[in-house]
């Protein structure tokens, strides 16, 4: 483990849970003699808090975790995304987008033998596919071509530390699998999949530490990495921490946030028994 460099990556739309705890603790983990880095995601401008943020840092200083200063933050970092996607339009790769979630469900509502879904929901059916980029309007998103994009990296495969997947893996098709995924969003000016890759690169990550249900995901990074010409981590996909009813934990989980079970009187050795940890 060491020099190892990990991350925990939180956006700040709300407390952290439980499921929170275990992926932080987990980065902190497998840092060993390394360094494990906080990152703040917070591109969603209209969602996130400063005392959400200010939540994070305390319920994480709780826990006994500490990081190297400054943090990083992704509403200061549109300079690098911008010149991310601009590298990626050269290559004539990328192609503007005015369809909506309701166009787009529109386009598939004929009758077929199944709706593929990806990692991002159902997989856009290509309409604005071949729309030029001199086109592109402040309404557009900005979409990756997928099929030029697979045909210009080659074969991918990338290296899985977590139990679940471990060992090493080919990227298949992800024109069936994913789509052309959005790399730039309406009034975000980068995507989660663009902004992921660049600021991992960035921030010297070895191994990404991250929920099992990320994994999916993980084809579509590996192709930005090599794109873009970015170092390639290893994965560490964990296990998810679910509720009684075995459902995923998300924010809305209050009941489940760490500053609740603080405020009942459980210390972080008690967080660490509840998520095995």
């Amino acid at each position: 483990m060491a020099g190892r460099v990990t991350r925990f990556a939180p956006s700040p739309t709300g407390p952290l849970h439980l499921g929170h705890a275990f992926s932080a603790l987990t980065a902190w983990r497998r840092a060993g003699d390394g360094t494990a880095l906080l990152r703040i995601e917070d591109i969603d401008r209209s969602r996130c808090r400063p005392e959400w943020e200010a939540q994070i840092f305390d319920d994480l200083h709780w826990l006994g975790l500490a990081w190297p200063e400054p943090v990083m933050r992704q509403s200061a970092r549109g300079a690098a995304y911008r010149a991310a996607l601009d590298r990626l339009a050269a290559m004539g790769l990328t192609y503007p987008c005015r369809c909506t979630r309701a166009d787009i469900r529109a386009a598939i509502s004929a009758p077929q033998e199944g709706v593929p879904v990806g990692p991002d929901g159902i997989v856009y059916p290509g309409t604005c596919r071949g729309r030029p980029m001199a086109d592109a309007g402040p309404a557009d998103a900005i979409r990756l071509d997928m099929g030029k994009a697979l045909a210009c990296a080659g074969a991918l495969r990338f290296h899985e530390t977590g139990p679940a997947h471990e060992g090493w893996h080919l990227v298949g098709d992800l024109a069936a699998t994913a789509g052309d995924v959005v790399l730039a969003r309406r009034g975000f000016g980068t995507s989660y999949h663009l902004a992921v890759v660049v600021d991992d690169a960035a921030q010297g990550v070895t191994e990404v530490v991250r929920g099992e249900d990320l994994f999916e995901a993980t084809g579509i990074h590996v192709l930005l990495q090599r794109l873009l010409g970015l170092p390639v981590p290893d994965f560490h996909h964990h296990r998810l921490i679910r509720d009684a009813a075995g459902k995923r934990l998300a924010k809305r989980d209050d009941s489940k946030a760490i500053a609740k079970y603080r405020s009942e009187g459980l210390t972080p050795t008690d967080i660490r028994a509840l998520v095995g940890a």
